[in-house]
């Protein structure tokens, strides 16, 4: 998907939203999905504790530029504007890890499931180590 034109992006993301209506393991396919976006060591016009500095999702896509707040904040996204997830809690969160001094920023799915965090695989929230800091907490629940 990345390395197609404008338009074509946004189809291709479209169509993929689609695929997760039926999808058996439609977590681990949003991490896959977004696992090979145009990684930036990070955005200095995106600050992650100012939702009002965020792009929105068509945003980003057309500037197609990741670093890992904008690629946390697209699995969200992409999970959020689906039918089936519509109505589910779907929360970017902030940690910092107390002990390598390393941010984290995971999605949270109704507070059981953390993406964006091991292996980009999808874990029980409960499996975030106790020595993690939630630093921000913001849960998507509409456009601006």
């Amino acid at each position: 998907m990345f390395d197609k034109d404008i338009d074509q992006r946004l189809s291709a993301w479209a169509e993929f939203r689609k695929s997760l209506e039926t999808s058996q393991s439609p977590f681990k396919d949003v991490v896959d999905f977004w696992r090979d976006a145009p990684f930036i060591p990070y955005n200095n016009a995106v600050d992650p504790f100012f939702r009002y500095s965020w792009p929105s999702p068509w945003d980003i896509i057309v500037h197609n530029k990741y670093d890992d707040f904008t690629k946390a904040l697209m699995i969200g996204w992409t999970l959020k504007l689906t039918d089936r997830f519509k109505s589910s809690a779907i929360e970017l969160r902030t940690y910092v890890d107390k002990q390598n001094l390393l941010p984290y920023n995971i999605i949270c799915v109704d507070n059981q499931w953390a993406i964006n965090y091991k292996d980009n695989e999808p874990v029980e929230i409960e499996n975030i180590p106790d020595w993690f800091n939630m630093e921000n907490l913001v849960e998507l629940t509409g456009l601006r």
